[in-house]
């Protein structure tokens, strides 16, 4: 196949079939899951900065945060698991920019693949990194005395909704890192974002602690559904009360319909603003 037909397999998609694209997908994610292997100051710096959120709400200022139902321990580390894969999504939006930059998306350009392949291989790979932060983190939070108080297999649907959240997550910041003009861009950018979202929510605090409107935010906040189901899946809500709105009162739903929405409108956005900024 020539350059030429295979630049123009990539922009369009036409000629990949079922097989292929499966293919290309997971030839993109095994480059980027080597690159992490290659360096793995990336994993130590993506769970360091959560490990210290434990140790300094848990062992700091967990004296003076009371949580009416529970202990504050169980109360937070499910706060800290969403915070810990909602930051490790924009991975994938700082990685997108860092391939535009050094010119990688031109070389991908010349390969006869689907322009998709290149956004699911980056958002697998980080799937994984936060797959590897979860299970870092609940180390951690053994540590300091938070347990799982359900059964197997509920524990596992908790696990299940944080990656499902994730995966769901990075394809809006993937598709945020193509949308900036460099790599240092994207991580202002990024903070922007991901403060509001997971400090005004029930990650650390109850909401009902929050004045208006703050509260009234926290308890239709996306993370705060996915804190609240984890902490259901988990055992770790005790005796709690839980805020009298849709999401709070149904916090598993809340995270499926909102993942499934979040990958139905940004997926196809991602891969149509990878196909424009590759075309240039």
């Amino acid at each position: 196949m020539s350059a030429a037909t295979a630049t123009a397999r990539f922009q369009d998609g036409s000629g990949t079939t079922a097989g292929s694209w499966v293919s290309d997908g997971w030839t993109v994610t095994k480059r980027n899951l080597i690159k992490i292997r290659r360096t793995p100051d990336m994993v130590v710096f993506a769970v360091l900065q959560p490990i210290m959120f434990v140790l300094l709400f848990s062992q700091v200022y967990g004296g003076s945060i009371q949580v009416a139902g529970t202990n504050y321990t169980q109360y937070l580390m499910a706060g800290i698991f969403a915070q810990t894969v909602v930051f490790g999504s924009t991975f994938s939006g700082s990685a997108m920019a860092q391939d535009l930059k050094e010119g990688i998306i031109d070389r991908f350009r010349t390969l006869p693949m689907s322009p998709s392949a290149v956004l699911i291989g980056r958002t697998n790979s980080d799937l994984v990194l936060n797959g590897i932060s979860v299970i870092i983190m609940m180390c951690t939070g053994l540590l300091v005395g938070w347990r799982v108080n359900t059964s197997f297999w509920e524990f596992l649907g908790g696990v299940g909704l944080l990656l499902l959240f994730s995966y769901a997550f990075s394809w809006v910041m993937a598709l945020l890192g193509m949308s900036v003009r460099s790599p240092e861009a994207i991580n202002n950018a990024s903070f922007i974002i991901l403060f509001p979202i997971t400090f005004i929510s029930n990650a650390f605090v109850q909401s009902s602690t929050l004045p208006e409107p703050l509260r009234t935010i926290a308890d239709w906040n996306p993370v705060s559904a996915l804190v609240q189901a984890v902490r259901q899946l988990f055992g770790n809500l005790g005796s709690t009360p839980v805020p009298d709105t849709w999401p709070m009162q149904n916090p598993i739903t809340t995270v499926l319909v909102g993942s499934a929405l979040m990958l139905v409108v940004f997926v196809p956005l991602a891969v149509r603003k990878f196909e424009a900024v590759s075309s240039r």
